[in-house]
């Protein structure tokens, strides 16, 4: 069996589902990337998540970004985490694997376990999130 030497792993779920928990522990000291991570900073040494709906975009570019230079350095794991609900949302991704020689996994994340939504997301978006999920099997 041929080993693969490049890979991307997808975490997919809705929030609270528990991606980034999940993804940490897979990463195993490798880089884990998210667009939620955008949005942290520290106040009084205490991480802090203030989401602006309007720096979505840029939050999002920010994850890939940070995804690309990974590659650029030959990171042999790459872990992103984003709620990644449809295709399309990941397409950008499929792209960066193709161009630099990675094999794509996409992992979605189940909350069987009850965890909490911690960004704040409103019920009826996590609603909307669930109602609009693809999977391709």
């Amino acid at each position: 069996m041929e080993m693969i030497n490049k890979r991307l792993w997808l975490f997919r779920g809705i929030p609270g589902s528990g991606k980034s928990t999940a993804a940490h522990y897979a990463a195993n000291g490798n880089p884990v990337f998210s667009a939620d991570v955008f949005f942290e900073t520290f106040e009084n040494g205490d991480l802090i998540y203030k989401f602006d709906g309007s720096k979505i975009r840029q939050a999002h570019e920010n994850c890939r970004s940070l995804t690309e230079q990974a590659m650029l350095g030959n990171v042999s794991d790459i872990y992103v985490t984003n709620t990644f609900t449809q295709d399309w949302e990941m397409e950008n991704y499929f792209q960066l694997a193709k161009s630099y020689g990675y094999t794509v996994f996409s992992m979605i994340v189940e909350n069987r376990h009850g965890g909490e939504n911690i960004h704040g997301v409103p019920v009826e978006k996590v609603q909307e999130m669930r109602d609009r999920f693809s999977v391709k099997l």
